[in-house]
């Protein structure tokens, strides 16, 4: 049974108007399970409407309010992550597990955002001159709006509307089309937990809903994460209109081994942050680049078995290690990278692209695939794959390996395995990228820290979650003050100063 997937306004699900829709597919079986409403122009206007009316009383809710009703949020989200991790795995594929880790790390962003009263707290000066007191306010900006990828349903928006919400603004949230069922669960638990209805709203759509949302009037900031063409697009679009944005673009994170490393443990950490998710990470490592012949030699023959002995299934399978991609749209992509390595004269040595699974023959699997002589020319060096292919590029030096991480068009994450520690502080410190792992393959922060990448990975100037999060959903108000004392001196016609 196709099942409808409406939208959520004013605290309630609200069917599609506009006649438009988009199907929703089981990644495992190929096998369509839903459809999706497309929103409208009209459609998104009167649910940013409905989100402005909610404002004036959300944002006159004191912050130990909002956290207390983000803390009963949270306490739901943690009674039923496996609820929400079935719905995660059956629209986008990935293996429960790692759905179960995704919810996790958004779990980790609630908790942070309780935290509001004490992250809200502004600064005061007494006596910055004469009888003047100086303070500082945090004030919310609004109505915001969230633009979420497919590949982390939960964990994206869940890196947004807590600290939003908490902040005091309202938010609209345009999921991905592709999974979008998450994103409805958890409107229902912020409405259990007892957020006010229109403080939390989802259309879902698609370039009509988000062309809507940068164009409305009453949107005020913009946060998106996707490809790097289209968070430039959002981030251009979304100032040309007056909007604060942070658009988290697209990613090709290398992970330098040298030649000291623990090789087991490069390789575990390889084998998981290239095929974890199927690849579909912004931070997953898609480039590994070992240090010396002998580093690189010692590398492919630990990893081509490995690779080989992938356990790949449906997400059910409590056994599999790696799931299918989500649509034959991007199945197909991926396999066309695969054929692009091999044109362009890479050495193949674990292919992916001939995977069947016994009982699901419809499904968009991609094994993992293993390059070795990869050169910075080629296609699948330049560009983010977002599929279970791992680039193997044989550098002669560490400085010449630094240099390649440099001068890549993306700065997203980047990790070094050393056991020397000079290497290792070297490379924090000069690497142009914005999040560093040092004998840590995927380093994502934690929530009371922000995410964000450098160069063609981020547009804005605000990074996600944590103190940049709390910084970017609200606006700076700073208040000097001098109370009447019965003395006068008359009108000061020079520019005001405190000597």
């Amino acid at each position: 049974m196709v099942s409808q997937i409406s939208h959520f306004v004013g605290g309630r699900k609200v069917a599609g108007t506009s006649g438009r829709k988009s199907p929703v597919f089981n990644p495992a079986t190929g096998e369509q399970t839903g459809e999706v409403a497309l929103a409208s122009t009209a459609e998104v206007r009167a649910a940013v409407a409905a989100a402005r009316a909610a404002f004036p009383g959300w944002a006159a809710t004191t912050p130990l309010r909002r956290a207390r009703i983000l803390n009963k949020f949270l306490h739901i989200l943690e009674e039923r992550t496996p609820e929400l991790a079935a719905v995660i795995s059956a629209e986008h594929g990935k293996v429960l597990s790692d759905a179960m880790g995704e919810i996790t790390r958004g779990i980790e962003v609630v908790e942070f955002a309780t935290g509001i009263p004490q992250l809200l707290k502004g600064e005061f000066t007494e006596n910055v001159g004469t009888r003047v007191d100086s303070h500082s306010l945090r004030q919310p900006l609004g109505v915001v709006a969230g633009i979420t990828p497919f590949n982390f349903p939960a964990m994206v928006p869940m890196w947004m509307f807590p600290v939003a919400l908490a902040c005091g603004n309202c938010f609209v949230l345009k999921p991905s089309e592709r999974d979008p069922s998450a994103s409805l669960l958890l409107a229902e638990w912020l409405k259990e937990a007892g957020l006010p209805d229109g403080v939390f709203t989802i259309v879902h759509g698609d370039k009509e809903a988000v062309d809507a949302l940068l164009t409305d009037p009453d949107i005020t900031a913009v946060s998106f994460v996707g490809s790097t063409p289209i968070a430039r697009y959002i981030y251009e679009t979304a100032a040309m209109n007056g909007k604060r944005c942070q658009a988290l673009g697209g990613a090709k994170n290398h992970m330098i081994i040298m030649p000291d490393a623990d090789m087991d443990q490069a390789v575990d950490a390889l084998m998981g942050a290239a095929y974890g998710s199927a690849g579909e990470r912004c931070m997953a490592i898609s480039v590994a680049v070992p240090v010396g012949e002998a580093t690189a030699n010692a590398l492919i023959a630990k990893l081509e078995p490995k690779v080989r002995a992938l356990k790949i299934g449906p997400g059910t399978d409590p056994e599999a290690e790696m799931g299918p991609l989500v649509t034959r749209q991007h199945f197909d992509k991926v396999r066309g990278y695969i054929d692009a390595g091999v044109a362009e004269g890479a050495k193949l040595v674990v292919d992916g692209r001939d995977f069947k699974m016994q009982g699901y023959e419809g499904g968009y699997f991609v094994g993992g695939t293993l390059f070795d002589n990869v050169t910075t020319d080629m296609k699948i060096y330049k560009e983010e794959i977002f599929g279970p292919v791992l680039s193997v590029v044989r550098s002669p030096d560490y400085d010449t390996a630094a240099r390649m991480i440099n001068e890549h068009e993306f700065g997203n994450g980047t990790a070094i395995f050393t056991r020397d520690g000079d290497a290792a502080r070297e490379f924090a410190s000069q690497i142009q990228v914005g999040m560093v792992g040092i004998n840590v393959p995927i380093p994502v922060p934690m929530a009371f820290h922000s995410f964000g990448g450098w160069k063609a990975s981020l547009f804005g100037d605000h990074h996600m979650h944590g103190p940049e999060g709390v910084r970017f959903y609200t606006k700076l108000k700073t208040i000097t003050s001098r109370w009447p004392t019965g003395i006068r001196s008359g009108a000061e016609f020079v520019m005001p100063t405190m000597k």
